[in-house]
């Protein structure tokens, strides 16, 4: 009878045990999962622990949070921004494990969850990101350890030694002190630079300097319509006397080229261990006014930390809101005393992929024994623009600068070569080549239409940006409007919604050649030259010969195929690799889930051209 009284309490005393390990075992998971908040625009670079959970908020799939790659990410990716594109959370935030892997030979961009990633070519860094689910036997930090501000060159976990020196000071000027982040060498180089003489500055450049141009005469000679950054150096090795001297080359700058609202603008940052925009696009719409302005600038002093400097130009200078204007060419002028004291091509490349054209002024390089100071040997050929020698200026003394005034004016303004204001989708000549035969039929032909208008509507349309023209084709062709025919995007919508369904035959060789002949033939010569051609089935007659011919001229082909197209016709109609540039759908319904691929293989494609 007791044991009868006693299995029941037993019993319940084992559950109520179960029920407080299990509250506790909940507890620590919660405890265990307890983790950082971090905002949209966290960087997975900025970041050193290789391993960690994390919190991000909601409204992170927002395009200004950017990402790099698919599946695997860039650490210059938002962490959060690539958590939405992936998947793993929605746009409303949560929790997140993210583990640091190495960089990539090649990140490919993607659309997905309402988030566009962009490619990158390579990154030293990369990352993967994946459900909260902590690993056995894995501690993961509370709080999470960021790589300071002011020491780029730290990452993933460890400290390089990273060499920067104060450059040595100017004879006859005061040197400004050391920044504490400054690592100094034990034996400061002997100065080699030229000694500036006594005489006033104001003295030299009136005899040396050419003589302003009237104001309008500039404009009225080059119509010169830029939109225009001057970076320049205020670090503490310049020294007062040649940064005096900068000031005074911007002035000139500035009178020689004439600022007004129809023709050039420009802004200035100054940079030193940190840069700090001076004015920007619309602050002065007048050259007096500019250099009045530029007059004023004091020195920062500290550092010479280009390669911050542009990566600051490109996240935050030519903004509608900074006076951007859209339509004018982007170039920023970096200019340097010496060297930098960080890297530049990394922050470079992101720099011209983004359009904006880059030229340097190098003053008074490193001379032979300073070179063992110099961070990245060659600095200014891996930044500029192109390196053909148009957007590098290496002027030999500082009493030297003034004879660059005008050659760099008539580069900057030489707006046919400012090669880097293309981007994928403002450079272009693009010639949709459309099958209008019977077996498409009267609703599948406009969603065909709304297809072509849906990859239009990506490009920036002008005389001067993206063209766009269409053929339409059966058992023959018909040109429905060419590439001078429309120069604005709703003109260009408006004419491919009227485009009439034509019912025939399916001869695409034959439409090949007629838009070679009747579209391209009259693209211009600085165009790239892209053909889209879309059919639903197999042609009536040969495409090889008309598909080569279209290669040979230079047209970069796409072939969409649809419904009973042939595949092995779309693969040699289209350019090589067939794998980028032949599509097939099984539906016409379908077609509309393309157009982030083919968007995403046309840049992919114009932004892996040499630079040279």
């Amino acid at each position: 009878m007791m044991m009868l009284l006693f299995l029941p309490l037993q019993s319940a005393i084992v559950t109520f045990m179960g029920i407080v390990v299990l509250t506790m075992k909940a507890a620590v998971i919660e405890l265990f999962l307890a983790a950082p908040q971090i905002n949209c625009d966290v960087k997975a670079g900025k970041i050193i622990d290789p391993e960690f959970i994390v919190k991000c908020p909601a409204g992170c799939q927002d395009s200004k949070y950017h990402v790099y790659g698919t599946d695997v990410y860039a650490s210059y990716s938002s962490v959060c921004g690539a958590a939405v594109h992936s998947g793993v959370i929605s746009n409303s935030g949560g929790k997140i494990l993210v583990r640091k892997v190495a960089g990539q030979s090649g990140y490919k961009g993607s659309y997905s969850n309402g988030v566009q990633s962009l490619s990158l070519p390579r990154w030293r860094e990369s990352f993967i990101v994946s459900e909260s689910k902590p690993k056995k036997g894995i501690s993961y930090p509370s709080a999470l350890t960021y790589s300071s501000s002011r020491s780029p060159a730290t990452k993933a976990g460890k400290c390089e030694t990273t060499k920067v020196y104060q450059k040595p000071s100017v004879p006859g000027t005061t040197a400004q002190p050391a920044t504490p982040m400054q690592a100094l060498p034990t034996t400061t180089p002997k100065a080699t630079h030229t000694a500036l003489p006594k005489p006033s500055l104001s003295a030299t450049s009136a005899t040396n300097s050419p003589r302003p141009q009237p104001v309008g005469h500039r404009n009225q000679e080059m119509d010169c319509k830029v939109d225009l950054s001057f970076l320049i150096d205020g670090g503490s090795g310049i020294g007062k006397r040649r940064f005096r001297i900068q000031k005074q080359f911007l002035e000139e700058v500035a009178q020689a080229l004439d600022i007004g609202p129809a023709g050039p603008l420009m802004g200035v940052v100054q940079y030193g261990d940190n840069p700090a925009t001076q004015f920007n696009l619309k602050t002065h719409m007048n050259s007096q006014d500019l250099k009045t302005a530029i007059k004023k600038i004091t020195q920062r002093g500290g550092l010479s930390n280009v390669g911050r400097a542009i990566s600051f130009v490109t996240k935050n200078f030519f903004s509608k809101a900074n006076g951007n204007r859209g339509g004018a060419p982007n170039v920023a002028v970096v200019m340097v005393d010496g060297w930098p004291t960080d890297k530049v091509e990394e922050a470079s490349r992101l720099a011209r992929e983004s359009g904006i054209n880059i030229f340097f002024i190098t003053i008074e390089g490193a001379v032979e024994n300073e070179k063992q100071y110099v961070m990245e040997p060659n600095f200014a050929n891996k930044a500029v623009c192109r390196t053909n020698g148009f957007y590098s200026l290496n002027v030999q003394s500082w009493f030297g600068l003034h004879k660059t005034v005008q050659p760099l004016v008539k580069r900057v303004c030489d707006t046919d070569r400012l090669a880097c204001s293309k981007t994928c989708l403002n450079s272009a000549d693009i010639g949709f080549v459309i099958d209008g035969s019977s077996s498409v039929g009267t609703g599948n032909f406009r969603t065909v239409l709304q297809f072509v208008a849906n990859l239009s509507k990506e490009f920036e349309i002008s005389d001067t940006d993206t063209r766009i023209g269409a053929v339409q084709y059966t058992y023959e062709q018909r040109l429905e409007f060419g590439f001078d025919k429309y120069s604005t995007k709703p003109d260009i919508l408006n004419a491919i919604k009227r485009v009439g369904y034509w019912s025939g035959g399916t001869s695409t060789g034959a439409a090949i050649n007629y838009a070679l002949e009747q579209l391209f033939q009259k693209s211009k010569p600085n165009k790239r030259k892209l053909m889209i051609l879309i059919t639903d089935g197999r042609s009536y007659d040969d495409v090889r010969i008309p598909a080569m011919a279209a290669h040979q001229k230079g047209v970069i082909t796409y072939a969409i195929g649809i419904v009973w197209a042939a595949q092995d016709e779309l693969e040699v109609i289209a350019t090589h690799p067939a794998r980028d540039h032949s599509f097939f759908v099984d539906e016409f319904d379908n077609l509309y889930k393309t157009v982030p691929r083919i968007i995403q293989n046309i840049c992919t494609e114009f932004n892996s051209q040499p630079r040279n």
